[in-house]
């Protein structure tokens, strides 16, 4: 109940307070009839309008106050009394009444007769208002009120104020709908308010829904205002096949203005009770947040006695240090199967992230202490920990001559729990000399490099590559790389279809080379089935092209005596603003790769890119790589939406080819995963069916496998102080063999929620799984 007029009542004291005053310094006879007259338009609140708060003045009591009235007479140390559409106004205050008397000794005004009361946040009409001016206790009769600011409005047959703290309404109503509409509203025999409370406090409670109790509650604690104060949230309702029909109940506990907590019980009538808890803080290291999930037993999955799971995350910047934390660990390897909702961490590869960062940074240098290791969520899953590494970067820009010097360096060491696999302490260094030219049309750059890596391995016997290679417990090794690197900026002014444009053409060239050196005796991903510590090849795109080295990490760089050539083009409207771009290049060896057939190869696959954004309204976005020299598509993305206002439709499609899987990721067992290739097909949809009822939908398929991944529904219906929606979600569960049948969860959630209230006013429901693959931003023009 948002009585945000703790200053309603008390400005109606200024009419007493002030009145005595005016009255005898206007020296009115008792027997005046003359009425005491100034403008309307400056007495007035302009329109009765909500005024923002750099609209009101910082202390509106220290404002003089400006009276009107048909008649006034004044009696000293007695009364004082005005009759005949009384106004009076302080600031963005209005009181009216029809007569308003103040008593001495007593020090008692009371006003009668149509009493209004207007301050840019909230209106109140009343029958009589009685305000004791000493204790400042304040009687309305018979009110009616409306907030300005935001929804709210009610009746109450009484509202006592006592002082300046508290508000009590005897026979009250609240609710967010606009007049004249009664689809819903709190009634109560009770209404308390503090100043300070965010909630409100409702004594036999009704909620009435079309003037129809639906519920009744001795109490109930309603929030009316944006803040934070413990207590019960609005529950959530929702169903699916797995877990039946589930009921969350939060709780929300404000521990402290810097640390908070919600706790959440969720029952769900096939499984049991599942705990949440979610403490927050903030301190002057930096933020954090934490996750326990806790079960008990597990009626549907009985061989599970308990299960848990928990998170910790803290980010902070202190000076010259960052701190970053992200630690989590569960129960065991199935949980995130049967809690596909668990909101514990963050997912990698099958793993459980668990990592941490301190940094410090100063002008011309910096260094980072990273801890990664990881929890295995499959018994298959092998991945290197990181325990620990220093990372230390040195750079001078303008060194000398316009030169840049940078100095990289990282002492890493990994380690993992399968045997088959070997540790190793890394030390790398890159000392880096840039020499960069730049004009308003031209930007070069000449770059040489040093990569120096040693490597000290263990546990390598018995480790061999793929053509018999064998691992070194110590090796080191160097490799120079030398960079060339242009870029020129054309453009010209044109005009298409009566339009003006500016068109520009970028192209761009790269020489790269880079010392083809023996790196047989490192654990690499090239030469070792899975290896390298935190190496992967990389995905190729027409920016990727233009990169030094293909791979994520160092334990292999890729040997390079190449060009690279690329052109972009954009075309800009009169407003410069980006509608369309293209952009393709490819890599032209001088040195012959080989592919694993030792075919000789002199380029590279075709990258190219392009982007369109028509009217504001249709979007494109698509990128291919093709290779000629195996006249083969490798991979190609494309997004077509179409968005007019609330409508919008978007469809999308992606493919990658079986081999290029192979080659970049070099997956083991990929004829259990797929059977050639990836290529899926999605459509996003929302649309409003009545200016109340919108539907939204998502389907996603996969035309290799002919099954469908995901199928999404919701209708909502919305009102000006109320939303219902239902919602049906039907996704595939993940499958580790394409050959096994697939096997769906579904879910069914109906929502409903009292706009006006705060955030979660009402039960909802989510998507069930969290797996939806969801809307994607169409493009990425750069306007």
């Amino acid at each position: 109940m948002s009585l945000t007029a703790k200053s309603f009542l008390s400005s109606m004291i200024w009419l007493a307070l002030h009145g005595q005053a005016v009255a005898e310094q206007a020296n009115i006879d008792q027997g005046s009839t003359k009425p005491l007259v100034i403008p309307k338009e400056t007495c007035l609140a302009p329109e009765y309008r909500c005024l923002a708060k750099n609209e009101k003045a910082d202390d509106i009591n220290n404002l003089p106050v400006t009276i009107v009235a048909d008649h006034a007479e004044a009696k000293a140390n007695e009364k004082a009394i005005y009759r005949g559409d009384v106004i009076v106004t302080q600031g963005n205050r209005t009181v009216k009444s029809d007569t308003a008397t103040l008593r001495q000794p007593e020090n008692i005004v009371t006003a009668q007769g149509n009493v209004y009361f207007h301050d840019g946040e909230i209106s109140v009409k009343g029958k009589t208002l009685q305000s004791n001016l000493d204790n400042e206790d304040t009687t309305l009769t018979d009110a009616e009120y409306k907030m300005m600011c935001t929804p709210g409005r009610g009746q109450a047959k009484r509202v006592f104020k006592n002082g300046t703290t508290f508000y009590e309404l005897d026979d009250g109503t609240y609710t967010t709908c606009p007049d004249e509409d009664n689809s819903w509203r709190f009634s109560a025999g009770k209404i308390e308010k503090e100043d300070a409370d965010i909630f409100a406090d409702l004594y036999h409670a009704r909620f009435e829904v079309l003037d129809t109790p639906i519920f009744y509650l001795p109490y109930l604690r309603v929030p009316v205002e944006d803040g934070r104060l413990t207590g019960f949230l609005y529950p959530s309702v929702s169903w699916n096949d797995n877990d039946g029909f589930e009921l969350e109940t939060p709780f929300y506990w404000n521990i402290h203005p810097q640390a908070d907590m919600l706790i959440t019980p969720k029952y769900m009538s096939n499984r049991g009770l599942f705990m949440t808890m979610e403490p927050r803080y903030l301190t002057e290291a930096g933020s954090g947040s934490m996750v326990f999930e806790y079960m008990g037993t597990d009626e549907l999955y009985p061989e599970y006695d308990k299960s848990w799971g928990a998170n910790w995350r803290h980010s902070g910047i202190q000076n010259h240090w960052k701190y970053d934390i992200d630690y989590s660990k569960v129960s065991d390897i199935g949980y995130f199967g049967r809690h596909t909702d668990s909101r514990v961490g963050s997912r990698e590869d099958n793993t459980l992230l668990q990592t941490g960062d301190v940094s410090y940074r100063d002008l011309n240098w910096d260094s980072t202490l990273s801890v990664r290791s990881f929890q295995s969520l499959s018994p298959n899953t092998s991945v290197y920990k990181l325990l620990p590494q220093l990372a230390m970067n040195y750079y001078r820009p303008e060194l000398a001559y316009g030169m840049d010097f940078s100095l990289p360096s990282q002492i890493s060491k990994f380690a993992t729990d399968n045997d088959t696999k070997p540790d190793a302490l890394r030390v790398n260094l890159e000392p880096t000399i840039t020499l960069p030219y730049n004009l308003p049309w031209l930007s070069a750059s000449a770059e040489g490099k040093v990569y120096y890596t040693y490597y000290d391995q263990s546990n390598v016997k018995g480790v061999t590559g793929y053509n018999g290679e064998t691992l070194e417990e110590s090796v080191s090794r160097v490799v120079p790389m030398a960079k060339l690197h242009a870029t020129m900026t054309l453009e010209r002014d044109g005009s298409f279809w009566d339009s003006n444009y500016t068109q520009t053409l970028e192209p761009q060239v790269q020489y790269l080379y880079i010392k083809d050196v023996d790196q047989s005796g490192i654990y690499n991903p090239v030469n070792y089935a899975g290896g390298g510590y935190d190496t992967a090849r990389l995905q190729t795109d027409y920016y990727g092209l233009f990169r030094a080295n293909q791979f994520s990490s160092v334990d292999y760089i890729n040997p390079a005596n190449q060009f690279t050539l690329g052109a972009a083009s954009r075309f800009f409207d009169d407003a410069y603003k980006e509608r369309f771009n293209i952009a393709f290049g490819q890599i032209y060896y001088l040195d012959r790769q080989r592919d694993e057939s030792d075919t000789p190869i002199n380029y590279s696959a075709w990258a190219v890119e392009s982007e369109l954004n028509l009217s504001d309204k249709l979007f494109v976005r698509g990128s291919v790589e093709y290779d000629s020299n195996l006249s083969n598509l490798q991979f190609g993305n494309a997004t077509l939406e179409y968005r007019d206002g609330s409508f919008f439709a978007q469809t999308s499609y992606r493919y990658v080819s079986k081999d290029y899987i192979s080659s970049t990721i070099g997956a083991d067992n990929l004829d259990r995963i797929t059977e050639d290739g990836i290529s899926q097909l999605g459509l996003v949809t929302g649309f409003p069916i009545t200016d109340n009822v919108n539907f939204q939908g998502q389907y996603f398929h996969d035309l290799t496998q002919d099954l469908m991944l995901e199928n999404q529904l919701s209708i909502t219906y919305t009102s000006a102080c109320w939303v219902i929606g239902l919602n049906y979600n039907e996704y595939l569960l993940a499958r580790s063999n394409i050959n096994n049948p697939a096997v769906y969860d579904n879910s069914i959630s109906l929502s409903f929620s009292l706009l006006g209230l705060g955030t979660n006013a009402g039960f909802g429901y989510s998507t069930g799984s969290g797996n939806a693959l969801g809307y994607r931003s169409p493009f990425g023009l750069k306007n």
